[in-house]
């Protein structure tokens, strides 16, 4: 068990061999994010209350729109209305989620996360969670978007920086304040992921009821670097469970 405000170096270790080596018997990288979120969720501990410290963890991965099953383009459609969307498309796709409320625990149950499309710089620039996101993973929109092959060896050791919103409370990064970050007591966001070699990245997010520091958020940079060997397993295989 790991107490977000107090995560300690030792802590970061475990944690992050625990999540390196949670891809052992997996058959799909969407089975490895499942015990990924479930870890993180069970393991993360507020420590005065001895419950969970995140009341949501999700993992996503950008995925190109052809290669979705047809239930997450049609998921994929919905957000665009009557905007088209081409086949190179890439979106944001939730692969495995859990939490506090029973439909936080299926990526089948999601309203509005499935597939989100990055059509463009534009629509990025007006998903603030997402922007922030990509910015503070050291990435350009265009990376994203049209991932050039002869960059992405250099992204891909790249040293991420994670995603970190200190407090969430009243934050334009964390835009679903009066239905998600009041009601739930989100204090603070914390994200952390990176390039895989087939140009697509991976993030996980931790929407913690705990407030923590910046020093733990600069830890889960090497946890986010162990994590990352467990997808990279996948990164060619098979995406989503049969």
């Amino acid at each position: 068990m790991y107490n977000l405000t107090n995560f300690s170096q030792d802590d970061m270790l475990k944690c992050a061999i625990a999540l390196r080596n949670i891809d052992l018997g997996a058959k799909s990288m969407e089975e490895v994010a499942d015990r990924m979120v479930r870890y993180l969720y069970e393991n993360l501990i507020d420590q005065q209350t001895g419950k969970p410290a995140c009341a949501l963890v999700r993992f996503f991965k950008t995925h190109s729109y052809r290669d979705l099953h047809q239930s997450l383009q049609e998921a994929a459609c919905d957000i665009l209305g009557s905007r088209s969307i081409i086949p190179a498309t890439k979106c944001l796709t939730l692969l495995a989620t859990a939490g506090d409320e029973p439909h936080w625990n299926s990526r089948h149950h999601s309203t509005g996360h499935k597939a989100i499309p990055l059509i463009d710089r534009d629509f990025i620039e007006r998903a603030p969670m997402i922007s922030q996101l990509i910015k503070q993973f050291g990435l350009e929109a265009e990376a994203i978007l049209k991932p050039d092959p002869k960059l992405i060896l250099d992204l891909q050791r790249t040293k991420f920086n994670v995603f970190y919103v200190p407090d969430a409370l009243g934050s334009a990064h964390i835009p679903t304040q009066k239905d998600f970050v009041i009601p739930y007591q989100i204090k603070s966001v914390l994200g952390f992921g990176g390039m895989l070699p087939s140009g697509n990245i991976f993030a996980i997010i931790l929407f913690s009821k705990t407030w923590f520091p910046y020093d733990t958020a600069e830890l889960f940079k090497w946890v986010s670097a162990y994590a990352r060997i467990a997808v990279v397993s996948f990164d060619r295989g098979a995406i989503f469970k049969a």
